[in-house]
């Protein structure tokens, strides 16, 4: 049963609202993968803090209209899956991980605002860190540096102590 022009209108301000605040849009063919297969796709995306919807290409190019991701509407074509997320690696990793093990998953492309991508360009963006282990790298960095320094100026009292100590060892053995 189609939706009615109520419920268009309501998809496509759903999915609206999704790409105002998005940095990434992935778009793969699910063609003869099995239910319970997306249920687990949709689960792991859940996971992750991913938008993951199977929609209608056309209202997808009524939501994509006056959007940074107007470019994307060109490769609208076939039975497609949308991941959308405010983390621009966290839907390419979700369907790129899912894809290697379900070969009835093809990744088509993608979009970051005002950046059209092939599917090559989605694995290239699924093999980088995600945004949490970029900023846990750079903290460890960061941390670093006094991390060492703190350490550098206990080992001052901790070098007189067990000099201190080794004096008092080698007297009591004399």
């Amino acid at each position: 049963m189609g939706l009615n022009l109520d419920d268009k209108k309501a998809v496509v301000a759903e999915v609206s609202a999704e790409l105002a605040n998005a940095q990434a849009v992935i778009v793969a063919e699910y063609r003869g993968l099995e239910v319970g297969k997306i249920t687990t796709l949709r689960a792991q995306a859940r996971q992750q803090g991913v938008y993951l919807r199977v929609l209608k290409n056309t209202l997808v190019r009524r939501a994509v209209e006056g959007t940074p991701f107007e470019g994307l509407a060109s490769t609208l074509v076939g039975p497609l899956i949308y991941g959308i997320s405010v983390d621009p690696v966290a839907p390419a990793k979700v369907l790129n991980e899912f894809a290697k093990t379900n070969d009835k998953l093809v990744i088509k492309g993608g979009a970051m605002p005002n950046y059209v991508m092939d599917a090559a360009g989605v694995k290239a963006l699924a093999s980088m860190p995600s945004r949490d282990e970029l900023l846990a790298t750079l903290l460890g960095t960061m941390q670093a540096p006094v991390t060492k320094f703190v350490q550098t100026l206990n080992e001052v009292p901790g070098k007189f102590v067990r000099t201190v100590a080794a004096l008092r060892d080698s007297k009591e053995t004399a």
